[in-house]
């Protein structure tokens, strides 16, 4: 086991409607910050579901174009259960695109890295896999939603 790669088992996907962005400030030094309202969200794959209001996704975008992401949401499941999830990452571009994304301009997701580390807050024992694992999260940005895909690490 100890030579065995790590390998990663998808386990769902998050559909994330986002409003526009709020803008905060913006400087030389720190860069652009910005709060992205999560408006709502369709959870499918090994647990289904949806988004409960209220989430936000923080960001900032530094001078070099790279953004720190960490957003924050509450899933209900179909079945009742519910479980929040805290999503920090970060979303790169090439330096051709980092004068637009400073401007707030979306790029072409596939011109863009952007992966997450979510942790998990559980109510329900029966979700404690989500706790007893580490996942990582693909990400895709489009105007109006973000593609989330989890995945575990085994």
């Amino acid at each position: 086991m100890a030579n065995q790669q790590p390998a990663l088992e998808f386990k769902f996907s998050i559909k994330v409607s986002v409003d526009k962005p709020v803008f905060v400030g913006q400087s030389a030094d720190q860069g652009r910050r910005q709060l992205i309202p999560i408006i709502d969200g369709l959870v499918e794959g090994v647990i289904n579901g949806h988004l409960l209001s209220g989430g936000i996704d923080s960001q900032i975008i530094r001078p070099n174009g790279a953004t720190e992401v960490s957003a924050r949401y509450g899933v209900k499941l179909d079945d009742g259960r519910s479980f929040y999830i805290q999503n920090d990452g970060i979303r790169t571009v090439p330096a051709e695109y980092v004068a637009e994304v400073l401007k707030g301009h979306i790029i072409d997701s596939d011109k863009v890295y952007f992966t997450t580390v979510p942790r998990f807050e559980i109510y329900d024992e029966s979700l404690s896999w989500l706790t007893t694992n580490i996942f990582i999260c693909q990400a895709k940005r489009l105007p109006d939603k973000v593609i989330l895909n989890y995945y575990c690490v085994k």
